[in-house]
């Protein structure tokens, strides 16, 4: 019998012809890298000669952008991989477990930051150089550029991972606002003021935390197949209702897996249908539904009669 899910009458979701989602998304990717690399060494180099607690950190949240960056990477290309006797449908639930891993990456280095905030914080030190601003507002457009980016990445392809890795650059750029923010009151304060830098670095460690359990959520209930949203089940209902035959569609079960989705799905036919002609109707029903957005991986159905036929006498 047919086998794959998703909903089909109403304007696909779908993938957007032409290149795969996931080649572009594994692209968004490591352009990501190269950028976070570039921006992580001017960050820390301006720190330095800078002096500058939050421009430090900001470049430690950066470099902890391409480990994570690399983690989706590798989740991305294993998802990839084609079915296996192990694994019959497919490697999928890699991608989620790479956006578990970003999360917590994410989380690492919020406390990492909130850790050298505070050291910094008990001791001495001399407000920022006026020109990390400059390199702030630098890091701040890029990221957010890269943010953009990447997320539309992420939503073409429904990857949790290349999600969660888009709002690791938004982090980022919330990281320099804040370091922009705690430099300039150091520097407009004057002395008295220089601690502004390191609680700034505080307050961006603490919106990382955040967005890192916030991107968890998702990719947790992936991991255990959450039904996706009720418009889909509907969509996919409607799809099988309006194949020529087809008299009800119920127990419609829909999960995702990578970037795939697959659906079981209970039609009532006639009862005096023989087992050709249902088998042929379940088909259709399965073609109609995967017309209707690409991605669809399979489609099980299961075939019942409208109405039982009553028991012969013995």
């Amino acid at each position: 019998m047919p086998n794959d899910p998703l909903p089909p009458n109403s304007p696909p979701p779908a993938t957007p012809r032409g290149e795969p989602a996931s080649q572009r998304s594994l692209r968004a990717v490591a352009i990501g890298i190269v950028v976070n690399a570039c921006l992580a060494a001017i960050k820390a180099i301006a720190g330095v000669l800078g002096n500058s607690a939050a421009l430090l950190a900001d470049a430690i949240e950066s470099t902890s952008d391409i480990f994570t960056s690399l983690i989706v990477w590798a989740g991305l290309r294993m998802a990839e991989r084609p079915a296996d006797e192990n694994h019959p449908y497919g490697h999928g639930k890699y991608e989620p477990l790479a956006a578990i891993v970003v999360s917590i990456v994410l989380f690492g280095a919020a406390i990492v930051i909130t850790l050298e905030a505070v050291r910094q914080i008990i001791t001495p030190h001399h407000s920022p150089a006026p020109f990390t601003l400059v390199v702030l507002v630098v890091v701040i457009v890029a990221k957010e550029l890269l943010f953009r980016a990447v997320l539309k990445a992420g939503k073409d392809a429904e990857s949790l991972a290349i999600t969660s890795d888009a709002w690791h650059h938004r982090s980022d750029a919330i990281t320099s606002a804040a370091a922009f923010v705690g430099i300039l009151i150091a520097l407009i304060g004057g002395e008295g003021y220089e601690r502004s830098d390191d609680i700034a670095a505080i307050v961006a460690a603490a919106i990382i935390a955040f967005n890192a359990i916030h991107l968890a959520r998702p990719a947790v209930a992936e991991l255990l197949d959450t039904a996706p949203a009720k418009d889909f089940e509907e969509r996919t209902l409607a799809a099988a209702m309006a194949e020529p035959g087809v008299i009800d569609a119920h127990k419609c079960r829909v999960r995702k897996i990578g970037f795939d989705f697959f659906v079981d799905l209970h039609v009532h036919v006639d009862a005096s249908m023989n087992v050709r002609e249902s088998h042929a109707l379940a088909h259709r029903v399965k073609d109609r539904i995967r017309s209707g957005d690409t991605r669809i991986r399979d489609v099980l159905i299961h075939v019942e009669p409208a109405e039982t036929a009553p028991i012969p006498p013995a």
